[in-house]
């Protein structure tokens, strides 16, 4: 795992672990808390993570998934750690944001021997205690556009 990985990890369980006030302090924020909670194989880490930067009502959704709340998102990333692939996800860009309550970042699953296994970017949205209250993943890059049309 490289330093920058393991700073963001330690930093992100830092944050979420802190008795500070609920409230994060912007999108970046809550976004590493978030990307932290994908990592974290212990269910009550992972439950401190969420409640900091994942709102109590939630929306979730990929191409494979849509959940509803904090609860069922902690039951749905434990469900994919409990795969047992030792697969992480990996922010690979800062993130973007603009009008205050809506970002986007991209994203790699990277394997246990440190290979990407795939990639993709999300859209979201922020509520007003900087707490995500929506994330829409998107699973692999941009298909180029069909120029035969």
């Amino acid at each position: 795992m490289s330093r920058l990985v393991l700073g963001f990890v330690v930093l992100s369980l830092f944050l979420a672990l802190s008795p500070a006030a609920a409230q994060t302090s912007g999108p970046e924020e809550a976004v590493a808390l978030y990307g932290a909670a994908w990592a974290e194989a212990d269910p009550a880490k992972r439950r401190a993570l969420l409640e900091k930067a994942w709102a109590e009502d939630g929306v979730y959704t990929d191409p494979s998934a849509e959940v509803k709340g904090r609860d069922a998102l902690h039951e749905h990333i434990g469900a994919f750690l409990d795969q047992g692939t030792g697969a992480s996800l990996v922010l690979t860009s800062k993130v973007d944001s603009h009008h205050g309550h809506r970002l986007r970042f991209s994203w790699s699953m990277v394997s246990k021997d440190g290979q990407t296994v795939a990639t993709g970017i999300d859209y979201g949205e922020v509520d007003d205690d900087g707490r995500l209250r929506l994330i829409v993943g998107f699973f692999g890059p941009f298909q180029p556009v069909d120029e035969t049309r």
